[in-house]
């Protein structure tokens, strides 16, 4: 526990002083000034968040094994906090409205731990995804190639998690826990930036809401860090370029903000990140050069809770700085990104199911989906398939209301946030996978979920506020916030928490042993309080496999060549000779291994 908080509060302290002083360095002329300082941005988090990763994968594979990142994480972040002592002004103020949000995510995020009682791996038995980044994690701290590194697969996230370990000491599969927990705390903080205007009870839950949507909710409970970074960046680039709309249109530095959050985009998800970004920035320049032309569309309207806003189009020069910003930066993963467009996830010919049971409902972005797991259909689970229906027709219908409102006060940049996630959404369904296209849905989940709840919110304040009873809105936006928000709380507590610790063993062994017959032999701890054995067949997969608890006699069935046993706290191996008769362990298949139990 100590360790993965550790993680939570390095990240979310370093994201924050850095992402708020990068701000305040470029933002001399910021619009607004308090007391002649710069005004704190809900946008340092994701920001900072770029920032650290980028630096971090720089520097991992310097001599020092992830000393070097882990020390010049910690003198940026020191001197971001130096500077930015009587510089920041509304600090206060932006304390004030954080911290409810902050608590929040931490505690939801905190729920699947909670219930399982321990800390550990999360989504094992749900997705074993966890087992390959942690070894990747692990030769990369050590300064040893590895598979994914090879393929040219995005690493940044994991030299955030070798930072940590090296210079906090905190344990790879902690740094893993630290790092996705500290996510949906700066994804709900970073929604702030446009819920900031609303009074203080719908302003926490419609942050908390987008932060932790349903989907998003359901890849958290998964341990799938990098999805919910990458929706976390698409969120943080389009509310990047709703400011450049609203405080930031004098500067000629204004779109830089968003340059560097899809730097960090690059550095988490590699090329596909610009699926998103990329549509989404044209899809905005578009709409407000069609609005700067005298196409037609209602003025926007002063308003208290912030959702008005629009100007002119946006200048070449400002494009221009930003881009120059964005491939300068991103120029040294290139050669990366070209080897990553072969991975196997891509292929749409491969095992495009990974771990769910068929295709995923785009509905389920809507944030109503009364399942602890997203990947069952509607009836499959407890819940009747009419209450399914019923989140369908409500969330819709809001989303519908939403885009109108939008679209006529001008929240031009989250229009195109939306449209971009539909189109990747489409390119997904039509030439990808169910797995690509499940992965669509989760990252335009907050988009979603700002859409509907940022309209929906400021207009029934602005109801409540003129004491007028009779609209459907006020009780339209309370039903939604409390039927989306046990929806995700749902999910989160469906979350399997792994084993606590790893070591890389079991992957060299599972080379060595090949085809098997191997008997692993365990602790019963780990076998029925830690959902023990789906990471052991994962770690052990291609072969043929039994397992058994270490508090039964060891008994060594049949053909078994070789055992795997824990002692001295790590795991060990012997080689034995085969007994008579045909093996009753079963073959564990890659793909049997990814597919996870209905819960």
């Amino acid at each position: 526990m100590i360790g993965t908080y550790a993680a939570v509060a390095a990240i979310c302290v370093s994201s924050l002083a850095i992402g708020q002083a990068v701000l305040g360095l470029y933002g001399e002329r910021l619009e607004i000034r308090l007391s002649g300082r710069r005004p704190w941005s809900w946008l340092a988090p994701p920001v900072g968040l770029a920032v650290i990763c980028t630096l971090c994968w720089w520097t991992v594979e310097l001599p020092g094994d992830g000393l070097i990142p882990a020390i010049l994480v910690l003198l940026l972040t020191a001197a971001s906090i130096a500077y930015l002592r009587g510089r920041t002004g509304g600090a206060g103020e932006a304390l004030r409205a954080g911290w409810p949000v902050a608590l929040g995510a931490l505690l939801a995020a905190s729920l699947p731990f909670a219930v399982e009682g321990h800390f550990g791996i999360l989504g094992t038995s749900f997705n074993p995804d966890m087992s390959q980044h942690l070894l990747a994690a692990d030769r990369l701290s050590e300064g040893h190639s590895s598979q994914l590194l090879n393929q040219g697969y995005p690493l940044g996230p994991h030299s955030i998690v070798v930072a940590l370990n090296k210079g906090l000491g905190v344990g790879l599969v902690q740094g893993f826990s630290g790092l996705t927990i500290a996510v949906a705390i700066l994804a709900s903080l970073t929604a702030l930036a446009a819920f900031r205007e609303l009074p203080a009870l719908p302003r926490t839950a419609g942050a908390l809401l987008v932060g932790l949507a349903y989907v998003v909710a359901s890849y958290f409970a998964q341990g799938a860090f990098k999805e919910t970074m990458q929706a976390l960046y698409l969120l943080a680039f389009v509310l990047a370029l709703r400011e450049v709309d609203r405080t930031w249109s004098d500067l000629q530095l204004r779109y830089v903000p968003a340059a560097l959050i899809a730097v960090g985009s690059i550095y988490t998800y590699s090329f596909p990140s610009l699926i998103w970004l990329g549509p989404a920035l044209v899809l905005y320049l578009l709409a407000n050069a069609f609005l700067a032309g005298g196409g037609r569309a209602r003025r926007p309207r002063a308003s208290s809770a912030g959702v008005s806003g629009g100007r002119t189009g946006p200048a070449a020069k400002p494009l221009g700085l930003a881009l120059v910003v964005f491939v300068v930066l991103a120029l040294p993963e290139l050669s990366r990104m070209l080897d990553f467009h072969s991975f196997e996830t891509f292929d749409p010919n491969g095992p495009g199911l990974g771990n769910l049971f068929g295709q995923i409902s785009p509905f389920e972005a809507l944030g109503i989906w009364p399942s602890g797991d997203f990947r069952l259909a509607p009836g499959d689970g407890a819940v009747p398939a009419v209450a399914y229906y019923l989140g369908i027709a409500f969330g819709l219908a809001l989303l519908v209301y939403g885009a109108v409102q939008l679209w006529r006060r001008r929240e031009t940049a989250i229009l195109a946030g939306l449209g971009a996630a539909a189109l990747a959404y489409a390119a997904a369904r039509v030439a990808g996978t169910p797995y690509t296209a499940a992965k669509a849905i989760e990252i335009a989940a907050p988009l979603v979920a700002l859409a509907i709840l940022l309209p929906l919110l400021a207009e029934a304040c602005r109801l409540c506020k003129s004491d007028t009873r009779r609209s459907w809105v006020p009780a339209a936006a309370a039903l939604f916030v409390a039927a989306a928000g046990v929806c995700s709380l749902l999910a989160l507590a469906n979350a399997p928490v792994g084993p606590t610790s790893y070591s890389s063993k079991l992957s060299e062994y599972r080379k060595q042993v090949g085809a098997g017959p191997t008997l692993v032999v365990a602790s019963p701890q780990l076998l029925e309080e830690e959902h023990g054995a789906p990471f052991l067949n994962w770690e052990m997969r291609g072969g043929r496999v039994c397992i058994q608890s270490s508090d039964e006699s060891t008994h060594l069935p049949a053909g078994i060549r070789f055992v795997v046993f824990e002692a001295a706290g790590d795991w060990r191996l012997k080689k034995v000779h085969p007994l008579p008769g045909k093996s009753p362990c079963p073959l564990v298949a890659e793909r049997q291994a990814r597919q996870g139990p209905a819960r």
